[in-house]
C-alpha cells in the first residue's frame, strides 16, 4: 500500500520515512496540509491524484485537544476554533474529497476516522472544553456518512475507533502520572489494521 502523510509539519513524515527500510520508504510520501485550510486540502487531494491516481483508504487521525481553558473563558473563541476546525471541519472535507476520488473510479474504498472514548462519554473530572464536543460530532458524522453512502449505493465503509489515551506528544504530564491506563501508538495501527483486514 502507497501512504500518504498529509502534515503541517510534512517534515516530521520525512524523518519518519528516513526510519523505515527502503522498500517501505518508498512507499511513504509527504505533503504539506494544514487541515484546517480547505485550499490545503483541495490541493493534496489534487496532488495525490495527479501523483498517484487517487485515494483507496483515508485514515483520518489529525486531532488537536487545547488544556488550560474552559467554554467561559473569556476571549477563548480563536482556541475553541482551532479545535472544531481541525476535528470536525478537516474531518469532514478530508472525508468528501476521499469519497469523490473513490467514486470518481469506481473504487470501494474505506475511510476511517480517528475518534475518541470522549466521543461517547464526558469525563466529570476534567475539563476538556470542547474537544469532547467535537469528538462527539465525529460519532454523529460517522454514522450520518454511513447513511449517506448507502443512499447512493456506495460499498465504501466508514469506520470510527474511539481510543482513550495514547501515548503522543500532545498527553499531558498529569495524565502520563495519572495511573491511567495508556495506548501505545501501535495499539491505533494494529485497530486500524484489523477493520482494513
Amino acid at each position: 500500500m502507497i501512504v500518504v502523510g498529509l502534515a503541517r509539519r510534512v517534515e516530521r513524515v520525512e524523518a519518519l520515512r528516513k526510519e523505515l527500510p527502503d522498500a517501505v520508504a518508498q512507499h511513504l510520501h509527504a505533503i504539506r496540509c494544514d487541515i484546517t485550510r480547505e485550499e490545503d486540502i483541495l490541493s493534496a487531494f489534487d496532488q495525490v491524484e495527479q501523483r498517484l491516481g487517487g485515494v483507496d483508504v483515508l485514515i483520518n487521525n489529525a486531532g488537536i485537544a487545547i488544556g488550560g481553558i474552559s467554554l467561559v473563558t473569556p476571549g477563548n473563541t480563536a482556541q475553541l476554533r482551532q479545535v472544531v476546525n481541525t476535528n470536525l471541519v478537516g474531518l469532514v472535507l478530508c472525508s468528501r474529497e476521499a469519497f469523490l476520488s473513490m467514486q470518481k473510479r469506481s473504487v470501494d474504498g474505506h475511510i476511517v476516522h480517528i475518534n475518541s472514548v470522549l466521543g461517547h462519554s464526558v469525563p466529570a473530572f476534567q475539563s476538556f472544553n470542547i474537544y469532547s464536543a467535537t469528538k462527539y460530532g465525529v460519532t454523529a458524522l460517522t454514522e450520518t456518512m454511513r447513511q449517506e453512502l448507502r443512499m447512493v449505493n456506495s460499498k465504501t465503509k466508514v469506520t470510527s475507533i474511539s481510543p482513550g489515551l495514547v501515548k503522543t506528544e500532545a498527553l499531558s504530564d498529569w495524565m502520563k502520572t495519572s495511573g491511567i491506563p495508556i495506548l501505545e501508538p501501535e495499539d491505533i495501527a494494529d485497530a486500524i489494521l484489523y477493520v482494513l483486514g
